[in-house]
């Protein structure tokens, strides 16, 4: 495996609070939940104070309900010495998709109770689990047939998670795109992910011995997400357990129309499957170092958005962009940090006013933009891009500055 290290800036002072937060169960809604769509105007938000109950996401904009399975993965093309002898590599992941007949079932919670615990537990805090915020993701609906009874299938992205993180961190943006038609497929990188195994096994990175995941490793984990893509748009279940999957997911991805996003170390392994794996057709790097990844020439659709890891301060990220040849963008907002552009950023504001936070302290972890913008931008702009370069819906959002993200720099 590829144990190049990795250290996020600031990381651990950021998780402490966010756990902290979670481990009192502040909460607040957001009140952002829209029926526009990405290229209609938003009116401004405002985040309203904490009160009694469990922390809230913002829900999706687009006009289906979302529905969600989570899945076992094995792949039985790598060993796994970590795991113990003749064990193969296994992994967590979470499928995302736009949903019917969803408003009986229950909504999915951010991260499974031991998942949560080990998070939370990491820093010394104890849980209480009806403080987990909740998803807009119904467990189990049915998948939204719209699309099949008119021959077409749903476009496909894959999504990889920071350095010591989960494959819930960017839920703004996951279940953003499902509710406008895309199949999201999130994946944990076990060793360096706070993850839960159906026979209730927990695994963190910060077990004794474990080792250091590279963006290669993560890349690897991708692929092999992609190959049980492949074997769902088939009709065969890739769940190891054989879990039952929901009503018309077997046969509704479209393996030939992907992409894939990823935040930090998972956004350097987005640039290394889409260099490697003409299977993408477009990939999203979110605020992604473009560390320890080789660097090749590369001719598809890919969109940087940057933070700590711009081009004026990361030599690495230099590199990437001059070898992209086909169409690229990069952009980035004022005020913000490397966990700008993830759930922080709208669960950061409630934490800050239950704990009473000063808001230095609040900035040195999302920065100044406003929780409402950073939630909007999260929406927005992957979705356009995945919308132009896998669906073929041009809008103008990526053409440059727009008077509805005044705070959004598209940088030469």
């Amino acid at each position: 495996m590829d144990t190049t290290p990795f250290t996020s800036p600031n990381g651990p002072t950021r998780r402490r609070m966010l756990g902290a937060a979670l481990a009192l169960g502040a909460a607040a809604p957001l009140g952002l939940a829209s029926t526009a769509r990405a290229d209609a105007p938003t009116p401004p938000s405002s985040i309203p104070g904490p009160a009694a109950g469990r922390l809230t996401l913002p829900g999706p904009t687009g006009p289906h309900r979302v529905g969600t399975v989570a899945l076992h993965l094995r792949d039985t093309s790598r060993p796994d010495p970590f795991a113990g002898p003749g064990r193969y590599r296994e992994l967590m992941a979470s499928v995302w998709y736009p949903a019917e007949r969803a408003d009986e079932l229950p909504l999915a919670p951010w991260m499974t109770g031991g998942a949560m615990r080990a998070y939370l537990d990491d820093f010394g805090f104890k849980l209480p689990l009806s403080a987990t915020p909740l998803t807009a993701g119904h467990l189990g609906a049915p998948v939204h047939r719209t699309g099949h009874r008119t021959g077409h299938r749903l476009p496909v992205v894959v999504y990889s998670h920071g350095a010591h993180s989960h494959r819930a961190i960017n839920t703004v943006t996951v279940q953003e795109l499902a509710s406008h038609g895309y199949v999201v497929v999130t994946v944990d990188h076990t060793w360096d992910a706070f993850t839960e195994f159906p026979d209730g096994r927990v695994l963190t990175p910060w077990i004794d011995g474990a080792p250091g995941l590279g963006p290669r490793d993560y890349a690897a984990d991708a692929r092999f997400v992609l190959d049980c893509v492949e074997e769902i748009a088939a009709g065969r279940n890739p769940d190891m357990d054989g879990k039952p999957l929901p009503d018309g997911l077997l046969g509704a991805p479209d393996p030939l129309d992907v992409g894939m996003f990823g935040w930090s170390k998972g956004g350097s392994a987005t640039a290394a499957v889409t260099m490697a794996d003409r299977r993408v057709r477009a990939g999203l790097s979110i605020d992604g170092p473009m560390q320890a990844i080789t660097v090749t020439d590369l001719d598809r659709p890919f969109l940087m958005l940057t933070a700590e890891f711009g081009r004026d301060r990361n030599p690495d990220a230099v590199t990437f962009w001059n070898h992209l040849r086909g169409w690229r963008r990069n952009i980035q907002a004022d005020g913000v940090r490397h966990s700008s552009y993830s759930d922080a950023a709208p669960l950061m504001p409630q934490v800050a006013e239950l704990l009473g936070l000063p808001a230095q302290q609040v900035q040195q972890m999302v920065g100044t933009l406003p929780a409402d913008s950073s939630v909007r931008i999260q929406q927005a702009y992957p979705l356009a891009f995945f919308d132009l370069h896998l669906r073929h819906r041009r809008g103008s959002l990526l053409d440059g500055p727009s008077p509805r993200f005044p705070e959004v720099k598209f940088l030469p």
